[in-house]
């Protein structure tokens, strides 16, 4: 299973921000300064490529925090 912090490097990595910022699993989505659509979508992708998952824009709409989008990884 990915841990947390693994998880965060590769939610960084999908995110691709212009600059960088300190996240952590406490971290709330809304909050990031580059945190749109485009980065939104790089995060559904991630889940289909790196862990097979499939979440859809309600799951980004519901999920507050970085430990919410991780919890996703269990469902």
């Amino acid at each position: 299973m990915t841990t947390v912090n693994d998880f965060i490097e590769q939610f960084l990595i999908a995110v691709d921000f212009q600059e960088p910022v300190e996240v952590t699993p406490d971290t709330v989505l809304l909050d990031l300064p580059e945190w749109d659509s485009l980065a939104a979508l790089g995060v559904i992708v991630m889940f289909d490529i790196e862990y097979g998952k499939t979440i859809i824009g309600d799951d980004l709409k519901q999920s507050i925090t970085i430990q919410d989008l991780y919890n996703l990884l269990s469902r």
